[in-house]
């Protein structure tokens, strides 16, 4: 299957790529490629212009910043699981980064790519929602920055305008935290039919703080408050665990398709979110 023809353009700075984007309507940006390039292979998509990031290295790497980590929108994915700072201060990023894809996708693929690809069976998206981090977004207007739970509006669709790019994530420091990646999929390497990404912080044996974020449970990623809400004050126990978790699937929409249907992610929810957490607080 070969795309169909295009522009091809590799600017080297932001400043150039965007005014690539304002001066083609008809433009796709291209970041590690691992989305896009099957797309324009089944000529599911035929832009006029491709617009390549991989030259601009201001969107690469990792910093910290504070109070936040910074990383850079097209940082691969294997850069953000092998950052110590990353590991130290969010763990939770770590443990969802090894478990995309296989090696060659996670050395090609971007953390800024897959975010603004947005699908909702894709391994980031709930993680960030889950972390309360900040999309650093740039346009003609400069940067604004947008909340994760405010940058997914659909299925492939995000705040985002075509006439802008995501240039850095910021993630809020979970030093000290317990974070725990649980996906299932039928086949390895496959997207997952449920995934749950948790953070929890102890208080001695009680749970003062967690996180809980959800794919594939609706037309964008999902925070499960009820789980958080039901899990702050709780002893880091099976039965407390068990009790909160049961309440995983509230207020979700989850898709029915060849992998499962709606009451089937439902109850996957409840299982992955038992076990992500007891094994964030160390107790799985």
């Amino acid at each position: 299957m070969i795309p169909a023809a295009f522009d091809y353009y590799a600017p080297t700075s932001v400043d150039e790529a965007l005014a690539l984007l304002r001066e083609h309507d008809d433009a796709k940006v291209l970041a590690g490629g691992q989305s896009l390039m099957p797309v324009l292979r089944l000529r599911l998509a035929a832009p006029e212009v491709i617009v390549d990031l991989g030259r601009i290295d201001e969107l690469r790497g990792i910093r910290d910043d504070g109070e936040a980590l910074v990383i850079g929108a097209m940082t691969p994915h294997s850069v953000v699981q092998a950052d110590p700072s990353i590991a130290e201060h969010a763990k939770l990023i770590s443990l969802a980064a090894a478990a995309i894809g296989d090696p060659q996708v996670r050395h090609r693929g971007t953390f800024g790519g897959s975010l603004a690809h947005a699908d909702p069976a894709a391994d980031l998206p709930a993680v960030v929602l889950a972390l309360d981090a900040e999309m650093v977004i740039q346009g003609p207007g400069g940067r604004r920055t947008v909340g994760a739970a405010d940058f997914f509006e659909g299925v492939f669709t995000t705040t985002l305008s075509e006439d802008e790019l995501l240039v850095e994530i910021r993630v809020p420091k979970y030093t000290g935290w317990g974070a725990h990646y649980e996906k299932f999929s039928r086949v390895a390497q496959q997207w997952p039919i449920v995934a749950v990404a948790a953070a929890v912080r102890l208080d001695g044996g009680t749970i003062a703080e967690a996180r809980v974020g959800l794919s594939n449970m609706g037309s964008i990623p999902v925070r499960a408050t009820a789980v958080e809400q039901a899990l702050v004050g709780q002893p880091a126990t099976a039965e407390a665990v068990r009790a909160a978790a049961a309440r995983a699937a509230d207020g979700t929409s989850p898709p029915t398709d060849l992998n499962g249907d709606a009451e089937y992610r439902r109850h996957l929810a409840s299982v992955l979110t038992r076990r992500a957490v007891l094994s964030a607080a160390g107790a799985g």
